[in-house]
């Protein structure tokens, strides 16, 4: 064969070569993500959220261990523990920190100063300061809301479904929590279907944990037979005992998270909160391209899912009807 032939077999080799080359360098796994995770249980306890978020970075092609290690910080219930757990994980050089509970996202605005913070708010971070707007978060925030106001006026449907004779029921709420043209559209859209079904709807407003007291005697003197209770934060922290007010009241009450329905209340409807924290791994995978967390517009929950407890309407003397129980998410018995 002559040396021009050698020559061209030998570059037509190569150029063959190539591709496969860059294409195996393209693949290369990439540096490894810290994530730093708040959380307000105990680190035994069993995290659905964290299951979420981590099936969400499976989704977007991450491996656990190899392209991304979660470090956890856990309160134990104690928020006055945030503030250290949030300025921890910063000075351990954690790439973004997921603030789920709104406790922990306060603390780590004020005690961190460069990474970028994903939250998961049960109420209105703008009208908290945290942010601009939820529009255009602005600085280091973004994140996706577990609030669902607009749901109220089903919440009250549902609960009409599982007590039949209802005729006075209260929202329970704590001012600050929600922008006010929410409110107002939230009060006005429930309203509507309450004059529909016959129910005296009125609203109820506990600031502090103080107000308990007073909130659950006014709405014995009313004649309150029906409860909805709203998420924020505090009623998250303060559940179990909002839960064993209605239960010692007998009122039937539905609450917006499963939690809730887990230790002890009757009914929920709300945000599918496990899927919220699936698709915060979309932000923070975006994050860690390179976006800026202020220019990412915090959205909202695009599921809902319900909660609930036959325990519970066993001992109220109250019966759920079947279809709503095969609706259930969730189920205790």
């Amino acid at each position: 064969m002559s040396p021009f032939w050698w020559t061209a077999l030998w570059c037509l080799s190569t150029a063959a070569m190539m591709p496969a080359s860059r294409g195996a360098a393209a693949q290369a796994p990439r540096k490894l993500a810290r994530i730093g995770w708040l959380s307000r249980l105990a680190p035994t306890a069993k995290d659905r959220n964290l299951d979420g978020f981590r099936l969400g970075m499976r989704d977007r092609g991450y491996v656990e261990g190899q392209t991304f290690a979660i470090e956890p910080r856990y309160s134990e219930g104690k928020a006055e523990r945030m503030p250290a757990l949030a300025a921890e994980l910063e000075s351990a050089g954690v790439d973004v920190i997921v603030a789920g509970p709104f406790e922990g996202l306060q603390a780590a605005a004020v005690s961190t100063s460069r990474v970028p913070l994903i939250m998961t708010p049960s109420a209105d971070p703008a009208v908290a300061g945290l942010v601009e707007s939820l529009a255009r978060p602005g600085g280091r925030i973004t994140g996706i809301t577990e609030m669902m106001p607009e749901l109220t006026p089903k919440r009250l449907q549902l609960l009409k479904q599982i007590v039949p004779t209802l005729s006075r029921v209260a929202v329970l709420w704590q001012p600050g929590t929600l922008a006010s043209d929410a409110v107002t559209r939230m009060v006005q859209e429930t309203q509507t279907v309450s004059q529909g079904i016959g129910v005296h709807v009125q609203l109820v407003e506990v600031s502090g944990t103080s107000d308990f007291d007073a909130a659950f005697a006014s709405m014995a003197r009313d004649r309150i037979d029906g409860l909805i209770v709203l998420f924020n934060p505090m009623f998250s922290v303060e559940r179990q005992l909002i839960i064993e007010r209605a239960a010692r009241q007998r009122l039937p009450a539905i609450y917006e998270g499963t939690a809730f329905v887990e230790s002890g209340g009757l009914v929920s409807f709300g945000a599918d909160v496990p899927d919220v924290y699936r698709r915060t791994a979309g932000l923070v995978d975006k994050i860690l391209r390179g976006a800026n967390p202020g220019d990412l517009p915090a959205e909202g929950p695009t599921r809902s899912d319900m909660g609930v407890n036959l325990k519970t309407s066993k001992a109220l003397g109250v019966t759920v009807p079947s279809a709503l129980v095969k609706q259930a998410a969730l189920v205790i018995e």
